[in-house]
């Protein structure tokens, strides 16, 4: 979705994330996930950090991981990540629905971009990962085509046959006719059909 600045907008996709996170048992933080050897706990470890991360970097504040964010673990994880994720979703969201956001350029990681890019790095994150949680915990996952257009148009630029390292493993073809969501996938190197 486009938001009223006439940037994208992050909050639906932050919304269906944020749907997933009850439906996340205990007994699930050591299950795999479409990520290659990332557990769901790794997982939200990961999403714990780059909402921060995000967040700071549309209010153009100090990167919090200059040096990258490295691995994600769940040894790692907040143990309140239940009620502080969902916050921090929402914190994500406000910092990006201000037009100053989507000016000059920021860091995440030790990386700088054009904010208008970061932004969509943002949305493509929430995007991908949100489906390797649902997948991951077998839950349904639904996300608008506005925002899936979006996110295609990036990981197209990005996307490899060899895989994108730090990024995505090697991309996998999908027919012309698949479902957009099925083509975000496959650039990014993920199966719809991926199984644990």
């Amino acid at each position: 979705m486009i938001d009223s600045n006439g940037s994208p907008n992050v909050e639906p996709a932050a919304r269906a994330l944020k749907a997933l996170l009850p439906g996340v048992a205990d007994d699930q933080l050591s299950a795999p996930t479409p990520c290659e050897s990332w557990t769901v706990g790794d997982l939200l470890d990961h999403l714990m950090g780059l909402t921060l991360a995000f967040r700071t970097a549309a209010e153009k504040g100090p990167d919090p991981a200059p040096d990258g964010p490295g691995d994600p673990s769940v040894d790692q994880l907040d143990p309140q990540w239940r009620s502080r994720l969902p916050v921090r979703l929402d914190e994500l969201v406000a910092a990006w629905r201000e037009p100053a956001a989507w000016t000059g350029e920021t860091a995440v990681g030790g990386v700088v971009l054009p904010a208008e890019l970061m932004g969509v790095v943002a949305l493509n994150e929430l995007v991908v990962h949100g489906w390797d949680l649902a997948r991951a915990t077998g839950q349904p996952y639904d996300i608008d085509d506005q925002t899936l257009d979006t996110v295609h148009r990036l990981v197209s630029q990005q996307a490899s046959s060899d895989g994108t390292p730090g990024l995505f493993g090697p991309s996998i073809t999908q027919p012309d006719d698949a479902p957009l969501l099925d083509r975000v996938l496959g650039l990014t190197g993920r199966s719809r059909g991926w199984r644990s």
